[in-house]
């Protein structure tokens, strides 16, 4: 029980840290006045990266990219509407593959993903 509620802790940091990462890169785009907005529940594991304001006199909200942290542990991405991979991403910073769940995937998908069934 131990192990996995550190691993949770660390899978939160790591899941902010990004966020917070990619809306800083985000907000060098001189193009529009859209704010990037990293929304976080530590609580109930959830985690997003929106995007929201007005371009082209056009309000937009867009959540970016969305997970959801499990009480087991795994991070299950459930949202991407980027170009980013996300999953190598977390892989490269210190999440396991065997911790991701492409969540937007279908279940028999999953399996041929190279991460986590569920």
């Amino acid at each position: 029980m131990e192990k996995v509620t550190n691993k949770i802790s660390q899978y939160k940091g790591i899941l902010t840290t990004y966020l917070k990462m990619l809306a800083a890169q985000c907000e060098n785009y001189p193009d529009d006045d859209l704010q990037h907005l990293v929304i976080t529940d530590q609580e109930h594991g959830h985690f997003q990266l929106t995007r929201t304001g007005w371009h082209d006199h056009r309000f937009y909200f867009m959540v970016l990219m969305h997970f959801d942290l499990k009480p087991d542990g795994k991070i299950w991405i459930q949202q991407n509407n980027t170009e980013t991979l996300l999953a190598e991403e977390l892989v490269e910073k210190g999440v396991l593959s065997s911790d991701i769940v492409l969540g937007f995937r279908p279940e028999y998908m999953r399996p041929a993903t190279g991460y986590a069934a569920a």
